[in-house]
């Protein structure tokens, strides 16, 4: 079982309020990801259901019994973080040990639980090896398997991808959400990269100045956002947004089109534009067109025969266009 709770949970520091009051249901076995950019109170908040911040008011619960007053290590959660923080003169081994031998287990149980670590993670040839003779990927895996073996309610990872580079980045990701699929346990993940939110998490949390602007699965965010904060940040590239006259026809302040439910044209279409900087990806090329709204991204085919200068129309789906009224707010 792993089931946190938070209710009305405040946290400031002195006279700054970093997280207004908030409320929020995790339930057991689920992959949840906080989201937001830098600053928005995420690992904060982690670090408060972690124990490793004091709660300024409000209550954290695990499996319904109150932890709030509780120390980490009474909590039942093990946290991932940034740095791997493992010992270099131990062996893999040892590392992955250390918290059941200072939890004074029996050497089988010990040998037991490395064993099903090192085989789910696979670093079963590894784990007479030093830190130093890994890769970041392996370092990252071993510190994992010290969370593994602790057995714990829920984990805690604090971005824990984001000194690996970007090949690694994804395969770590994979591992991490594979290796949720073989535990069951409940998993609380910190990012401020969306695409790691939207290919990982069953439930996203996105929070912008301590707030929780919306939650749901990533496909719900990515096709009703709330407000125009989280329809800016969820979905790689971003959405474009345009205001004026244009967005006042579809009765809104603004209007956001994704750049793939845009349609591109040589000869005809909605609005007329000239193209700029074009990203190519391979399988998909992102044009930048400059229009009377200003600049327009577009996702097209890798093989569209476009240059920089030439003029096309773009024609946006209006099915998927989104309403936003003055304050943000998503119009239905």
């Amino acid at each position: 079982m792993g089931k946190i709770q938070l209710k009305s949970v405040r946290k400031a520091f002195g006279d700054v309020e970093v997280i207004p009051p908030l409320d929020l249901t995790i339930n057991d076995g689920e992959f949840v990801v906080f989201v937001g950019p830098s600053g928005c109170g995420k690992s904060t908040l982690l670090r408060l259901i972690a124990g490793l911040e004091d709660v300024t008011s409000g209550e954290i619960s695990i499996n319904d019994t109150p932890v709030t007053a509780l120390p980490p290590a009474k909590r039942g959660l093990a946290m991932v973080f940034q740095s791997y923080a493992l010992y270099p003169h131990m062996s893999v081994k040892k590392n992955i040990a250390f918290p059941m031998k200072m939890a004074g287990l029996p050497v089988e149980e010990q040998e037991k639980r490395i064993e099903a670590a090192a085989k789910a993670l696979n670093l079963t040839d590894y784990l007479d090896r030093k830190p130093g003779q890994l890769s970041g990927g392996q370092r990252q895996r071993v510190a994992i398997g010290r969370a593994i073996v602790r057995e714990p309610t829920a984990f805690l990872f604090d971005e824990p991808l984001s000194n690996l580079d970007a090949a690694l980045r994804v395969n770590m990701r994979l591992e991490i959400s594979e290796l949720h699929q073989k535990l069951a346990t409940t998993m609380i993940y910190v990012t401020h990269d969306q695409v790691e939110a939207m290919t990982m998490a069953d439930k996203i949390v996105v929070l912008h100045a301590g707030r929780i602007e919306q939650v749901g699965s990533p496909l719900e965010l990515y096709r009703k956002p709330q407000n125009r904060f989280v329809a800016g940040f969820i979905g790689s590239p971003k959405m474009n947004f345009i205001e004026g006259a244009e967005a006042a026809k579809h009765g809104a302040h603004a209007i956001g089109i994704r750049p793939e439910h845009i349609a591109i044209s040589a000869t005809e279409g909605a609005w007329k534009g000239t193209v700029g900087v074009s990203e190519h990806l391979g399988s998909d090329t992102f044009l930048h067109v400059a229009t009377e709204f200003g600049t327009i991204n577009v996702r097209a085919g890798g093989e569209v025969n476009l240059h920089h200068g030439d003029t096309v129309y773009l024609t946006p789906d209006l099915e998927q266009l989104h309403r936003f009224d003055a304050e943000g707010r998503a119009l239905a």
